[in-house]
């Protein structure tokens, strides 16, 4: 089998490279958008800026499956002038290039690596993958129109697509919100989140790398739409007790009402940072479990572990 991989040097494209590289018996085309030396000599390399007009017929050569991994990111305080037509450049129309010319390339499999916000942002039960998706923000609506158009190109071509929704991943190297909180626990600081009783589910990188390597191969992947996650889910004041452990300290953790929290992080122009560490979002990953026989690799504690190592 030979496998291209978009985003190879990115957060989550890393480890699965070296995993793929690793265990499996494959011919393996990494895709980044600039040279770089992060791969082994036998793993075939194409630099490649991702835009709807792209040429990828020499990266597409001799390909039986692609996992798509790069994107334009969720970014906190974007300041595009339109975010949700930079969104939409990359993450939709630059994937749906790829997509017909994979198709017309005979590849046999289409694995791309949406997200969450896709069903939405906040929930009062576990997300599933059947459920009517509610995205909020561009980047969430910029992946369901990939997802509608990748299952049109499937549709009419035959290419296999499977789509993977990941919540928070996190991992060695992670950034954004889990990188602000590991920094806050690292410097033993007080925080005012003892009393929160949220329910969050997140991915270690590397179970979403395991899932994604399922995905890529089990047979009755093909169609379906998978959420990812750890597989038990954890209070804010939970995840940074995993953290401090982690990291060898003790977690400050004072109570505060959450009401008077979230107004707080209104009042600073912060309540984005506050949904996404102190709300709730859970996921239902019953899915991969019954279709794929799929279950984490790794706990959270150990996931988190390794994250702060």
């Amino acid at each position: 089998m030979r496998y291209l991989v978009t985003g190879a040097a990115g957060f989550v494209g890393r480890p699965l490279v070296k995993r793929m590289h690793a265990e499996r018996n494959c011919d393996l085309v990494a895709s980044t958008r600039s040279q770089t030396s992060a791969f082994p000599p036998d793993v075939e390399h194409f630099p490649i800026e991702i835009t709807d007009g792209t040429d990828w017929v020499a990266a597409l050569e001799g390909v039986d499956v692609i996992i798509h991994l790069a994107a334009r990111v969720h970014i906190m305080n974007d300041r595009a002038a339109d975010p949700l037509a930079e969104f939409r450049r990359t993450n939709t129309a630059a994937t749906l290039n790829l997509a017909e010319q994979a198709a017309r390339a005979g590849v046999k499999r289409f694995v791309f690596v949406s997200t969450i916000k896709v069903n939405g942002e906040e929930n009062d039960r576990p997300f599933r993958h059947d459920d009517t998706p509610k995205p909020i923000d561009p980047y969430g609506i910029s992946k369901l129109e990939c997802e509608i158009g990748l299952r049109e190109i499937a549709a009419r071509t035959g290419m296999e697509v499977v789509i993977i929704r990941p919540p928070l991943v996190y991992g060695p190297g992670a950034r954004g919100n889990f990188a602000l909180l590991v920094n806050l626990v690292r410097k033993k600081l007080p925080l005012p989140f003892a009393s929160l009783k949220n329910r969050r589910t997140l991915v270690a990188v590397q179970n979403l790398v395991d899932l994604i390597l399922a995905c890529a191969t089990h047979p009755a992947a093909a169609g379906e739409t998978f959420l990812a996650g750890d597989g038990e889910d954890l209070s804010t004041p939970e995840l940074i007790r995993g953290i401090a452990a982690g990291l060898g300290v003790k977690p400050i953790l004072l109570p505060f009402p959450p009401a008077l929290l979230h107004m707080a992080a209104k009042a600073v122009g912060k309540d984005a940072v506050y949904q996404r560490l102190c709300g709730s979002l859970q996921v239902d990953t019953s899915r991969a479990r019954d279709i794929l026989g799929w279950s984490p690799v790794v706990a959270p504690r150990e996931g988190l572990k390794l994250a702060v190592k």
